[in-house]
């Protein structure tokens, strides 16, 4: 975007920037334009032609033009007020009149243009063609209901990345020629598109090949794109709305419960359907899908309690996962300082550690950026995450970065990714070895850092790969070759034609060899980086001036996750990137900052969501039972270092841990009564529930909860340790990851997410050796082994092997000591 400047819409004067779209500028200002196909966050597509306006005189598309200093925009003329009526009148040939029992009826935009522009006849007709509904398996498509407006085209390329939909041919008549004649010229440009086209599967197959997110149904403005288990179980206004933050992963993504009761026998309350607001913030389908995890039929057993009592008294140790709000993080702190138990949570404390290593050299208590100034950069690079599965909301970033940007990206990762490869011509992807991260990071510092600002050690040490060689280069040059040819001339003397010779030149190409120094950076050689990875690079960031680093979880239990987390803050001190690190888990950042964990356990421990000797458990299965997350009000600190609000959709009828706490003499009625005491010197606001926020303005502009403070603290040397280059592992390597929409029991126990668990391999890996997908097979290694079954994924390309965690019966961190590779035997059972 350019600087900041002055418009005028329908005479009142509005502060917008240079190269904004005048639709963005009109509804951050609330100037109401239609549009039908244009997405906030997207390119347009300029398919329905619906938000003309007239820009200093001249008819232009809001949609698609910028907007410029001192420029005068009406949205409404004559002729513009004919051509609306006359698209709208086009969008409502041969569409179906079934709104009474069609699924989008109540929220349908066809609906609502319709009304707004006063369509009360129809002026054109053309003759229909049979156009069959498709299942799509998670989703179903009508083409009868389609206007091929193209936004689940555009949302599937722009927001997700995953490219599976496109426009095909129809099959349908020619237009009458008479109309071009006769319409308002875009209606007619408009018909015409439309009357050609319908929507497609870019794979050719007949079912969808996609992360199954969701998304273009949600921003389907008709019927067409309907979640197929959704289909006719109810009306939209009969839904009760209640605003939330999805649960799942660290994203925290902004999601609205829609529910009502479950039938007329049953009044007991059921989830229908997970929605969005699309335009500023995009789900992956464990969000959308992944909502009836609640912990049912739950009644308050009063012996179950006051046996929990006891064991708290009894207990020296409670752990958990950070699968759990702010609030009840902090009740168990105050339990902490209170009685004085050890609080274990593995996964948060090597996150709290390499935060706090981190902070050692940044001078910040947290990294500086976010996905939202990602998104919104032009250069970004990934490594230590395989970010498509650890927080999907990362990769839609890196992706719309990619796409509505211009941008460009290197993606540093062992687990070669089929799906990220495919995002855009302009991302590289580097497939080093495990245990290599701290050479990714030298290579970010070596290649973009201010070698005069940076620690003098580390400029030499850089300085170190680099040597120059020798290369034989082969190129063409234009070589001028005089040649003599005969040609027939007319002899002035005589007045007849004769033949003579001519001396003629030209440039003619020729390829040379030549002998040149170039410099040889082995850093690239120790990552197996790209023959060409330089002269790709630099055609990369050819007009980038804008860049982001992407860090994940693959750091935080790295055995040289010290080293990690310094070079991070020397790539984000001296290399001019924005740094934004993913949490491990839903609230992994908010137990981080309220919790002083210990790696200790002690002889009797309290489990929360994790199995121990007395075992709390929103999942149904332990002796006590907790409310899940969507049974909850609180707080989940999110990537973006946002405390969002989060409700209750279903009801909950047992004991909490604010109950417990209260047994035990923390004072307090209810669970939110602590949102107000979220630590202030950790960056927390002091706020009541009741008093935060959750929506966007039109703008755009995120309204929800509050930005955790980022605050300054004591920085100690900026030294870092020289990377050991014979670490690495070797033999059949495994990864522990989970595929797209699991992450945990919470999601494994929804009825929508089907993914199988198992041993995941790719169908290059089992081509290439005995194994066949469904066959039995033991992993073992010196940590542990386990059985489990062969799943082919094409969502993965290369040799290792993926083992998940989103089941517990799988028990596949037996496998693991912390990092999240290994190495491991593989063996058919």
């Amino acid at each position: 975007m350019g600087n900041n400047i002055t418009i005028n819409i329908d005479g009142k004067e509005i502060q917008t920037q240079e190269g904004e779209f005048l639709l963005n500028a009109a509804r951050a200002n609330d100037i109401f334009i239609p549009a039908i196909c244009y997405l906030t966050r997207c390119s347009p597509t300029l398919a329905c032609r619906i938000c003309l306006v007239e820009a200093d005189g001249k008819q232009v598309y809001a949609c698609n033009a910028k907007a410029k200093d001192g420029m005068n925009i009406t949205t409404t003329t004559e002729n513009i007020e004919k051509e609306r009526r006359a698209i709208m009148e086009v969008y409502d040939v041969n569409h179906p009149l079934q709104c009474g029992v069609c699924d989008q009826s109540g929220e349908c935009e066809l609906q609502n243009y319709t009304l707004e522009i006063g369509v009360d006849s129809q002026s054109y007709a053309v003759k229909d063609v049979a156009r069959e509904a498709k299942d799509w398996g998670h989703l179903h498509y009508d083409p009868g209901l389609c206007i091929v407006c193209e936004r689940c085209v555009t949302a599937c390329k722009d927001m997700i990345g995953d490219n599976s939909l496109k426009t095909v041919a129809r099959g349908a008549d020619a237009l009458d020629a008479q109309y071009k004649a006769d319409m308002p010229k875009d209606a007619y440009a408009m018909w015409n598109k439309l009357n050609k086209s319908v929507i497609g599967l870019t794979s050719g197959e007949e079912m969808l090949d996609c992360t199954s997110c969701g998304e273009c149904a949600a921003v389907c403005p008709v019927g067409a794109l309907v979640d197929t288990q959704f289909m006719y179980k109810t009306n939209a206004w009969e839904l009760e709305q209640i605003p939330a933050t999805c649960g799942h992963c660290s994203a925290g993504c902004q999601i609205t419960y829609e529910k009502k009761h479950t039938s007329i026998d049953n009044p007991d309350e059921k989830i229908y359907r997970v929605m969005n607001e699309w335009n500023y913030v995009s789900l992956c389908g464990a969000g959308r899908y992944g909502y009836d995890y609640q912990n049912a039929d739950v009644v308050k057993d009063e012996d179950a309690f006051n046996s929990a009592v006891e064991a708290f008294k009894k207990a020296d140790t409670i752990k958990f996962t950070s699968t759990i709000t702010n609030e009840e993080a902090l009740i168990l702190e105050k339990l902490r300082e209170k009685h004085g138990y050890n609080l274990v949570n593995d996964e948060a404390k090597a996150f709290q550690t390499f935060l706090q290593n981190y902070s050692e050299v940044s001078g910040t208590s947290l990294y500086g950026s976010d996905l939202k100034e990602a998104m919104n950069s032009n250069f970004i690079i990934s490594v230590g995450t395989a970010i498509k599965s650890d927080n999907p909301n990362a990769r839609y970033s890196l992706n719309n970065s990619l796409t509505v940007n211009k941008g460009a990206a290197l993606y540093f990762h062992p687990v070669s990714d089929p799906v990220v490869d495919g995002l855009s011509k302009n991302l590289m992807s580097i497939a080093h070895k495990p245990l290599q991260e701290e050479i990714a990071l030298y290579l970010v510092l070596d290649l973009f850092a201010d070698k005069k600002a940076l620690p003098q050690d580390v400029a030499k040490y850089l300085e170190s790969f680099h040597s120059t060689k020798t290369v034989t280069v082969t190129e063409t040059v234009k070589e001028k070759v005089v040649e003599i040819v005969k040609e027939m001339k007319l002899n002035e003397e005589t007045g007849k034609e004769e033949e003579v010779e001519v001396e003629k030149s030209k440039m003619v190409p020729k390829k040379v060899s030549k002998e040149v120094e170039v410099d040889d950076n082995r850093l690239l050689a120790l990552l197996d980086a790209p023959e060409k990875f330089s002269e790709t690079l630099e055609k990369f960031l050819k007009k980038k001036d804008s860049f982001s680093l992407i860090v994940g979880p693959d750091f935080y239990n790295h055995p040289n996750s010290k080293n990690l987390a310094r070079l991070v803050a020397l790539c984000e001190k001296y290399a001019n990137f924005k740094v934004v690190m993913i949490p491990t888990l839903t609230n992994t950042l908010g137990v981080s900052l309220i919790n002083t964990l210990s790696d200790k356990e002690g002889e009797f421990t309290i489990g929360y969501n994790v199995a121990a000797d007395f075992t709390l458990s929103a999942l149904g299965d332990g002796d006590l039972d907790m409310p899940a997350m969507n049974q909850q009000e609180g707080t989940l600190t999110s990537i973006n270092k946002r405390v969002n609000p989060t409700n209750a959709a279903l009801g909950y009828n047992g004991y909490e841990l604010a109950d417990i706490a209260r047994a035990l003499g923390i004072s307090s009625e209810n669970t939110i009564d602590f949102t107000k005491e979220l630590p202030v010197a950790q960056g927390f606001s002091s706020v009541a529930f009741d008093d935060l926020e959750d929506y966007y303005t039109n703008a755009g502009e995120e309204i929800r909860g509050y930005e955790l403070k980022n605050l300054d603290v004591k920085t100690s040397d900026e030294k870092v340790e020289a990377f050991d280059e014979a670490l690495t592992l070797d033999g059949e390597i495994i990864y522990s990851v989970n595929p797209v929409r699991q992450f945990s029991e919470f999601t494994n126990k929804t009825t929508n997410l089907d993914e199988e668990s198992g041993v995941y391999m790719s169908a290059e890996f089992l081509a290439n050796s005995d194994f066949n997908a469904g066959d039995s097979v033991k992993v073992k290694n010196e940590n542990g082994e386990i059985v489990a079954k062969i799943v082919s994924d094409n969502k993965i390309a290369g040799s290792i092997v993926c083992i998940p965690s989103f089941d517990s019966k799988l028990n596949s961190e037996a496998l693991f000591s912390g990092y999240r590779f290994a190495t491991a035997s593989i063996e058919k059972v």
